[in-house]
């Protein structure tokens, strides 16, 4: 009997496009003859429209943006029967996967509908997908767990708005240039600049409240851009790590996903012994934050092989070819779609060790 899973992605995010790449690659590589797919498209301004059962692969994300005929409510989405490609009332989904980047979406608020609703899904849960999603609350769970990390500072935007001044020297006397500032709860490097002087600095809070009303602001510093993969429940597993080599300043959304003019090289080339150290350390943050399914972890190594804990990203974007994440696992030896029936697989395994949970004396 073929698994029914709903697919959840579009979102109201500035990250709405990485997730329908994210969903037509996922489409794609779903085995049709042991799934039944049902998507659920999210606009820009959180409207829900539950398409039609798939029948097939997906060529391009505009079959993904359904129309305003086929908008429900969150409730009605989720729960309700609905038509299958042979017209017969289907029941439940058997379990839901959320391909929402960024907030709405990937900050728990979504899984928070679907614990409300007693529903089995696929990745992190609300504590460990709100925490990773706002920096500045990661950074600072981290810091507790002993992870080492550049220097940090941040900032509302009310404080901010009440003393400009104090808050630019504050990042000058703590932080030095260069440093980053990016929104404190948003992905795919969106809103992020580069600050080498106080005129630079005073552009990127303006840019990062745009997106935010927190931002982060970090040191910069020389190194290399490393990653690596986590997959599992209780007790992960860890890709081999790989290098993000950015051919501009920083790896910004531009490049990420517009130009294509960064480097991935996995497995990353790297001193003896640093692979299993990054490896332990990724295995840290993800216990740190009580993590389930999926993380990318993110690194940066001087060239005093010194290691840093930059962030991690509790629904990194998993197209097939493009995304670091499914290519560490590649590279590890798992396939695409072995990767996404094993995220469905541990969804389904934490929903079940939930159950047994007693609410009542």
């Amino acid at each position: 009997m073929k698994m029914k899973l709903c697919l959840l992605f579009g979102g109201k995010s500035a990250e709405h496009e990485v997730s329908l790449l994210t969903a037509k690659a996922v489409i794609n590589a779903l085995d049709l003859t042991k799934f039944e797919i049902y998507p659920i498209f999210i606009t820009p301004d959180g409207e829900w429209r539950k398409g039609p059962a798939l029948e097939g692969p997906v060529d391009d994300v505009t079959a993904l943006q359904f129309g305003e005929e086929y908008s429900v409510s969150a409730m009605e989405g989720l729960q309700s029967t609905s038509l299958s490609v042979t017209n017969e009332q289907t029941s439940e989904f058997d379990i839901i996967f959320p391909l929402l980047h960024g907030p709405n979406g990937e900050d728990g608020t979504v899984q928070g509908l679907l614990e409300v609703m007693n529903l089995p899904y696929v990745g992190n849960g609300v504590l460990a997908s709100a925490a990773g999603m706002d920096k500045v609350i990661m950074k600072n769970l981290f810091k507790d767990a002993g992870l080492p990390q550049v220097n940090y500072v941040s900032f509302i935007r009310s404080a901010w708005d009440q003393n400009r001044q104090a808050a630019y020297e504050k990042v000058e006397n703590d932080i030095k240039y260069p440093c980053y500032i990016k929104p404190a709860n948003l992905g795919s490097s969106v809103g992020i600049s580069k600050c080498t002087n106080r005129q630079e600095l005073e552009a990127g809070f303006v840019e990062a409240f745009q997106h935010d009303r927190k931002v982060i602001i970090e040191q910069g510093v020389k190194a290399r851009e490393i990653e690596v993969g986590v997959l599992g429940n209780d007790y992960p597993e860890m890709s081999v790590p790989g290098e993000i080599v950015a051919q501009k300043d920083f790896y910004d959304y531009k490049a990420k996903y517009v130009d294509g003019d960064s480097v991935m090289i996995i497995p990353a080339e790297l001193p003896e012994g640093v692979a299993g150290q990054l490896q332990q350390m990724s295995k840290t943050a993800f216990q740190t934050i009580d993590c389930s399914g999926l993380v990318r972890a993110d690194f940066f190594l001087t060239e005093d092989k010194e290691i840093f804990i930059n962030e991690v990203n509790t629904m990194p974007g998993c197209t097939q070819h493009s995304s670091m994440f499914p290519l560490l696992w590649e590279n590890t030896g798992v396939t695409y779609s072995e990767l996404i029936e094993k995220l469905v697989e541990l969804g389904i395994e934490r929903h079940k060790e939930k159950q047994q949970i007693k609410y009542t004396f």
